[in-house]
């Protein structure tokens, strides 16, 4: 059949829009799908018409030189002859091409014909009858124009044989390796493997065996037969079907492979040349793609090599392994130098072609040079460190050694080189580290030459500068303090007199004015026949040592006076407490009422508080009851006590309720203290009418036990002591029955850190609700149950009529 004409190619105006606008009706997923499927065609009606443009280009040049015309006329006699031809311009245009040119892609052509007139040949994978002899010179032709239009994009040729020249073939993949010298593969280019299976074949190092590699080594086409059995790993590998590996040449040398992949069985004879032409195309963009002679794997240049093998210390360079995403996974090692050293003692040509992380896990570790290697080559910022922490495999636990480490990108890769320390270099520079941590340095005075050796450390120590001359042992004593120039002067006849070691601490006066606390020791070294030949020894700058003892003897000075007046005055204040409050030692009877009272005063001296309690009988035959908590600890809550105490016992003189008591008292709180404030629950008792008025000043409220049952009595209104100047505290009035009793305390009863104050009020009640033989006991008995864990003081008063 003849093929329709395919009309010149258009160019598009400059205001034709480059993506025609959805159609109607192409809205939503499936519209968004249509106008891709679209635009890909547009896409490759527009690649076909370049590659045909290229094509055409071509043949008008041959006419050029075959007719001697001018371009314009050239064009004129090629459109002119294809329609005589009744042939598309393309066609026609590939065998005027082919027919001038003497090369690969000429005796494909030939091939192609020969198989195509044999009867049995020239059948696809599918069994259909093979192309005519002009489609195979337009396959491959076209070809050809792709590869002039990729240049050196191997990957977009690759693509472009798949589709205009195997795939009509009936192949269905194709993959073109980079060669490298040492015998490792790189994947410059594929298509219809997928871009997993092609992340997996990035690299292929040397030694492997697969197909590509023994193409090259064997300098032949291998022709493989993929059946399930056991084949050599390649792209692709385990599938059905027949694979082509042609091995490419350019410059002389093989510099790649061409692998080609049907699902079925297909004739050798008939695909030799064609297959022989697309590898020399492959060649070709394989040289425009930079690959030198003598690179290492990956594509890296000669000179890049040259400069890894000419340094000294162990160098490598890794090529970034990307996962299916493009993020670097891994990177591989590429080539290493002459000098490289693997610290677990593996050979170098082990090392060359694994995965980094392979090689060395350890790398991996959070913060470790794996990270740094990644943004070395994300940056392109070199890094170097003299001090850089690298753990190896080793049995039975990974070692870590601090290297010196140096990375730098260049291109696509990374150079990463390491010096380990040698055993004696590095037992030299530790002890240089701990002289220099400990402030010792140590020195060697050889008595027969003269000669004196320091370390750096020592020089320092004295305030020398580098390279000034060590001062001698004898010259000791002139560098000393005036009052420790006796004890050098013995220090210095024990050891170079009587021979003997010895060591002393004395004050060293620098140079520059500054005084050290030097710590020195020095041991003798005689011959044989016992004469003094050498003195060596170290000295040590026990400055800080010296100076923090002097403090800590001062601060413990201070603190021990401290403590003695702080002991002085909690004596002061506990002996104060003592005498003001009331005796206990016995129960306090007054007609129809008995009272009883418990004070236990803080376990520490530190906590003397200002707790109080007072029962006393007023002349009109009430009694007045009063507990009180004074705010804050010492001499001060003692004795701001003993003020408000002394004061309401005088006020209660004059008959005033309880209210009227303590809006007195808080005056006296306010003007005649120094800033005292105090809880108070002040209560007049009539033994008579057996009634208990009462007013609460911020204080705890009383709890009364009655018939077995104890609930805590509702205070009245009135803010504590000392808050405001004026104040006025409401009263409120209860009748005690026989056999009732009144608490009144401190907070130092129920107060705790873990719980609030209801919490440990509610435990009050239930331990005072228990049955009372004796009111003494009664008391023992609640400051028995331990509610509070605070150390502070405790008044406790219980009340029963009678």
């Amino acid at each position: 059949m003849v093929e329709q004409q395919r009309e010149p190619t258009r160019q598009r105006p400059p205001s034709e829009p480059a993506v025609r606008p959805a159609r109607h009706g192409e809205a939503g997923a499936p519209g968004l799908a249509a106008t891709v499927d679209r635009l890909s065609t547009e896409i490759r009606a527009l690649r076909e018409d370049r590659e045909a443009q290229v094509l055409v280009a071509l043949a008008e040049g041959v006419l050029v030189e075959r007719l001697n015309c001018a371009p314009a006329e050239a064009a004129r006699q090629l459109q002119r002859l294809a329609s005589d031809a009744r042939m598309a311009l393309p066609e026609l245009a590939a065998d005027i091409v082919n027919e001038a040119a003497s090369d690969a892609t000429a005796d494909a052509v030939v091939e192609a014909r020969a198989a195509q007139s044999t009867p049995g040949t020239g059948r696809t994978a599918d069994g259909a009858a093979g192309p005519q002899h002009g489609g195979a010179a337009l396959r491959l032709r076209t070809a050809e124009a792709a590869a002039i239009l990729a240049g050196d994009d191997t990957q977009a040729l690759a693509r472009a044989l798949l589709d205009r020249a195997l795939g009509p073939l009936g192949a269905t993949a194709a993959a073109v390796w980079s060669a490298a010298p040492d015998g490792s593969l790189t994947l410059a280019g594929e298509a219809g493997f997928g871009p997993a299976e092609a992340a997996r074949w990035r690299y292929v190092p040397p030694g492997l065996g697969t197909p590509a590699q023994q193409a090259i080594t064997e300098d032949r086409t291998l022709w493989i037969t993929e059946s399930g059995d056991a084949l050599p790993p390649t792209i692709g590998g385990g599938s059905v079907g027949t694979r082509a590996v042609v091995p490419t040449q350019g410059g002389g040398q093989r510099v790649g492979v061409l692998e080609v992949h049907w699902p079925g069985p297909h004739p050798a004879l008939a695909l030799q040349r064609q297959l022989d032409a697309l590898a020399q195309l492959c060649a070709l963009s394989l040289s425009d793609h930079g690959v030198e002679s003598g690179s290492p794997p990956g594509g890296a240049a000669a000179w890049l090599v040259g400069l890894l093998d000419g340094l000294l210390d162990s160098a490598a360079l890794l090529r970034p392994l990307r996962d299916r995403d493009g993020r670097i996974a891994d990177f591989m090692i590429e080539h290493t130098n002459e000098r490289f050293t693997d610290p677990a003692g593996r050979p170098r040509g082990s090392m060359t072609g694994l995965p980094l992380l392979e090689a060395y896990p350890l790398f991996a570790a959070e913060g470790g040079l794996f990270e740094r290697i990644k943004q070395v080559h994300s940056t392109g910022a070199p890094y170097r460190s003299q001090s850089t922490v690298l753990r190896f495999p080793d049995s039975p636990a990974p070692r870590a050694v601090v290297a010196a480490v140096g990375l730098a990108r260049f291109g696509d890769v990374v150079l990463l080189s390491w010096r380990l320390p040698e055993r004696d270099a590095w037992l030299a520079d530790l002890l240089k580290h701990a002289q220099r941590l400990s402030q010792i340095g140590a020195f060697e005075e050889n008595l027969t030459t003269g000669e004196i050796t320091w370390t750096e450390q020592l020089s320092a120590l004295y305030g020398l500068p580098p390279g000034a001359a060590p001062v001698p042992l004898h010259q000791l004593s002139g560098h000393a303090h005036p009052d420790d120039t006796s004890a050098v002067g013995r220090f210095l006849r024990t050891v170079l007199h009587q021979r003997e070691e010895s060591a002393i601490t004395f004050r060293l006066r620098r140079a520059d004015g500054v005084v050290r606390h030097l710590r020195v020791v020095a041991e003798p070294l005689c011959d044989a026949s016992g004469l003094l030949v050498a003195v060596r020894g170290a000295y040590q700058d026990i400055s800080p040592h010296r100076w923090t003892e002097v403090a800590l003897a001062a601060t413990r000075d201070r603190l021990a006076g401290a403590e003695q007046q702080a002991a002085e005055r909690h004596r002061l204040a506990r002996q104060l407490q003592r005498a003001i409050m009331p005796p206990m030692e016995h129960p306090v009877y007054r007609a129809g009422l008995r009272v009883a009272v418990r004070y236990r005063p803080a376990e520490e001296d530190q906590r003397v508080g200002g707790d109080w309690y007072d029962a006393v009988v007023l002349p009109d035959g009430r009694v007045l009851l009063t507990v009180g908590d004074i705010a804050g600890h010492g001499i001060g809550a003692a004795t701001g006590m003993v003020v408000l105490r002394n004061a309401l016992r005088g006020l209660a003189i004059t008959g005033a309720g309880p209210g009227r008591l303590l809006s007195w008292l808080n005056s006296v709180a306010c003007c005649l203290t120094e800033q005292v404030t105090a809880t108070v629950v002040c209560g007049l008792f009539d033994p008579a009418a057996r009634t208990l008025c009462w007013a609460n000043a911020g204080h705890m409220p009383p709890i009364l036990v009655s018939r077995g049952k104890a609930e805590a009595l509702t205070p009245p209104d009135g803010v504590l002591l000392g808050a405001v100047n004026a104040a006025s505290y409401v009263e409120t009035r209860h009748e005690l029955q026989r056999q009732d009793i009144l608490l009144m305390y401190t907070d130092g009863l129920i107060e705790r850190r873990d719980s609030s104050m209801e919490q440990a009020l509610g435990q009050l009640l239930a331990a005072a609700s228990r049955p009372v033989d004796d009111l003494e006991d009664y008391l023992d008995h609640l400051l028995s149950c331990d509610i509070a864990d605070t150390d502070d003081d405790t008044c406790l008063i219980a009340v029963q009529p009678t």
